[in-house]
């Protein structure tokens, strides 16, 4: 049997724009990338860059390792990011699925690191990696009186 609040809320699927507009609103989120074989989570801050997810890294990082490896189009990762309210369990999600390459032009990555602030001490952390989104997924878990935002 379903508990009577689970009939009150409702999960809004989103379009790619609200998901994207929604993960530019916050500054956190988790890169999960390939390590050994094993899927690998790490928090991080980020910025959207024209339409891109940019994350600074330092020069030992495994993620930046694994981008400098990549070929032409990146390496495979995902990016998660949410506001869930932890007593009603309202809020959004969105998971970004993408290629992530190093950023190695310099003047693009000293206009990125003037942009984003490292959220751990930024000592070493003068790399960055670019996030292509491909694919885009986002849900609102919603009230029973809330509604889809417009479209656009």
């Amino acid at each position: 049997m379903t508990p009577h609040h689970d009939a009150v809320r409702r999960r809004i699927d989103l379009d790619s724009a609200e998901a994207l507009r929604l993960l530019g609103s916050v500054s956190l989120g988790r890169i999960v990338f390939t390590r050994q074989a094993l899927p690998t989570v790490r928090p991080v801050n980020h910025v959207l860059d024209g339409g891109d997810i940019v994350i600074r890294t330092h020069e030992g990082a495994a993620l930046t390792a694994h981008a400098q490896e990549a070929d032409g189009a990146g390496v495979v990762v995902a990016y998660e990011a949410d506001v869930i309210d932890p007593d009603t369990h309202l809020g959004w999600s969105v998971v970004v699925t993408g290629y992530a390459r190093l950023v190695t032009d310099p003047s693009e990555l000293a206009r990125i690191q003037a942009l984003l602030r490292p959220w751990i001490p930024s000592e070493g952390m003068d790399q960055a990696v670019r996030i292509r989104p491909e694919l885009v997924a986002g849900v609102r878990l919603a009230g029973a009186g809330e509604t889809a935002p417009a479209a656009g």
